[in-house]
């Protein structure tokens, strides 16, 4: 299967020569988004699709591809011709993949070529409005005081949250226990009904119930303090040093695309998160544009699942 996959790039590679790269794109493209619509990933892939199509001048479009975790959508790009009408708006749980499935049908450092990261946002740490729990120092101790008796939610096993919560309790030494659910939205629900204690998740999608009262945030999963929300302690700073779990979502094309797609992909995003529009759009949703290089997005795939790797490991985790 990988010689096949090999040959079918080299003949595709070939088969693209300088004229048409010159003249990409002239039909539309195919972003494909591994999770169904609604979610972060999805969110994020519309609006920089709008933006491409306006600036290259052809359609691009989104096509969700979910299921197995994001490994369909993820495997069918990196199936696809690399000719740069077939791209993936991938989340970070790309790099968690491999420790949950002992035989996935690609590799991530190895089946795509990676064009920018788009986003980062944080997690937020948050816990139902009725828990006694006002700092993230209340929360430890409570799983401390009782281990395994505090609940925590996650959209499902291998996700960013639920692995951003493993790190958690390797680096505090708390033992808590994990619910997983089959999406952030039910969680979220047994959270505000108390059925559950807390959770990790991103700020697009705790920020309305937050605002509402119905969760309370805790801290911040970033390094440092986060822009949108200022006030919000971090983790790290908490009585976790040096913990640190960033959700982010990134554009890759399948391996081989030549380099010059990837090149004009790349600036024509770049270009787009650093207008005030796109900036606002993502800033509404508790995003931080990135814009980083090939070079860099693949640098930090390959060291994000190295950490997963360990933390799966700290946790006691088997990949199935």
């Amino acid at each position: 299967m990988f010689f096949a996959r090999v040959l079918a790039i080299a003949v595709a590679s070939i088969a693209i020569c300088s004229p048409v790269l010159a003249e990409w794109p002239e039909r539309p493209v195919r972003m494909v988004v591994a999770s169904a619509p609604g979610g972060g990933t999805d969110t994020v892939a519309r609006v920089l699709a709008d933006y491409l199509s306006r600036a290259l001048g052809k359609q691009f479009y989104v096509e969700n591809h979910p299921g197995a975790g994001n490994v369909l959508g993820s495997d069918l790009v990196a199936r696809a011709a690399p000719d740069g009408y077939t791209l993936l708006m991938t989340a970070s749980s790309l790099a968690i993949a491999h420790v949950m499935y002992k035989k996935l049908p690609f590799d991530a450092r190895r089946d795509f070529s990676p064009i920018t990261r788009v986003v980062a946002l944080p997690n937020l740490l948050v816990v139902g409005a009725s828990q006694p729990y006002r700092t993230v120092g209340d929360y430890l101790a409570a799983a401390k005081a009782r281990p395994g008796a505090l609940t925590y939610g996650s959209a499902g096993i291998g996700t960013a949250p639920h692995m951003a919560m493993e790190l958690l309790k390797v680096m505090a030494g708390i033992d808590v226990t994990h619910v997983p659910y089959t999406g952030v939205a039910p969680a979220l629900l047994d959270i505000i009904g108390g059925r559950i204690t807390g959770m990790q998740v991103n700020y697009l999608s705790g920020k309305p119930q937050i605002d509402s009262g119905a969760l309370r945030a805790l801290a911040v999963s970033s390094a440092a303090r986060a822009s949108m929300a200022p006030d919000l302690p971090t983790i790290a700073e908490s009585g976790v040093p040096g913990f640190e779990a960033i959700q982010w979502f990134g554009l890759l094309a399948p391996a081989g695309t030549p380099v010059e797609i990837v090149q004009k992909l790349h600036d024509a995003t770049v270009s787009g998160l650093a207008t005030p529009d796109m900036r606002e759009r993502f800033a509404a949703e508790g995003a931080e544009p990135v814009g980083d290089t090939p070079a860099e997005f693949a640098s930090l795939i390959s060291a994000e699942m190295d950490k997963w790797t360990e933390v799966a490991k700290a946790a006691g985790m088997k990949a199935e």
